[in-house]
């Protein structure tokens, strides 16, 4: 679920606007997603300055060759390739992309064993 600042409703008269100050109406005001049973929710409200992600990598893990083709070509699609997709000792593929909003990815194709 992802809501943004252009997206909510006027605050009604008389009552405190306690929302962000003046935000970018293309800002996330909330979203939510799933990890297994774990709710995690984000919002750019009082994000201030240039977001920077550094000093470590996220994995995706993903059960064939082909949906390691999508998620490398979306991930990469205006970032930058740090290694190629590409068989590995553990992996039928492997890459590691940064991805426009500066995160680095690791996609893994699991073992066929799994």
């Amino acid at each position: 679920m992802i809501s943004r600042f252009k997206d909510a409703p006027p605050t009604p008269a008389g009552q405190e606007d306690r929302g962000c100050a003046t935000p970018n109406p293309e800002l996330v005001m909330h979203a939510s997603f799933r990890i297994g049973s774990t709710l995690l929710m984000a919002s750019d409200c009082h994000g201030t300055g240039s977001p920077t992600f550094a000093g470590m990598s996220l994995s995706i893990a993903v059960f064939s060759l082909e949906e390691a083709r999508e998620v490398y070509t979306a991930l990469s699609d205006q970032g930058t390739i740090l290694m190629e997709l590409g068989p590995t000792f553990w992996s039928q593929g492997f890459a590691v992309v940064t991805d426009r909003f500066g995160v680095t990815w690791m996609i893994n194709t699991l073992p066929y064993t799994v």
